[in-house]
């Protein structure tokens, strides 16, 4: 069974940072893409950011680019959300996941582009 399990939320002030993790099991870590969903009450889970297995390209959504990086380390099966000049906007549930990765082109990741879903981390940031 694939196993993603997340780590690293938190309360953190605005303009502050934080660093979110996923460990991985059940899966042969450096053969899959990878990335972060988040979710807010009474919304639809939004794509965030992912990192290809192929050649490690990234993709991140507009609302967060240049503020969050995305990597990971194969060594340790373990994925990575470093995410900086957080804004109150960015509290929600952060969910990591298998999934198709459109790269640094691509114009959206949604839901139907998952394989598989971790449990959630919750990051709060304050105003």
């Amino acid at each position: 069974d694939v196993q993603l399990q997340a780590s690293g939320g938190g309360l953190v002030q605005a303009g502050g940072s934080l660093r979110l993790s996923c460990v991985a099991s059940g899966i042969t870590f450096d053969e899959a893409s990878i990335g972060w969903f988040r979710q807010t009450p009474g919304k639809e889970r939004e794509g965030v950011s992912c990192i290809s297995s192929s050649d490690d390209s990234t993709y991140y959504a507009d609302f967060v680019k240049g503020r969050f990086t995305i990597s990971r380390d194969n060594a340790k099966n373990t994925l990575y959300l470093q995410m900086n000049n957080v804004e109150p906007e960015d509290t929600a549930v952060y969910y990591c996941a298998t999934m198709w990765c459109p790269g640094p082109e691509g114009h959206y990741l949604g839901l139907s582009d998952v394989g598989s879903w971790g449990q959630g981390t919750q990051v709060t940031v304050s105003s």
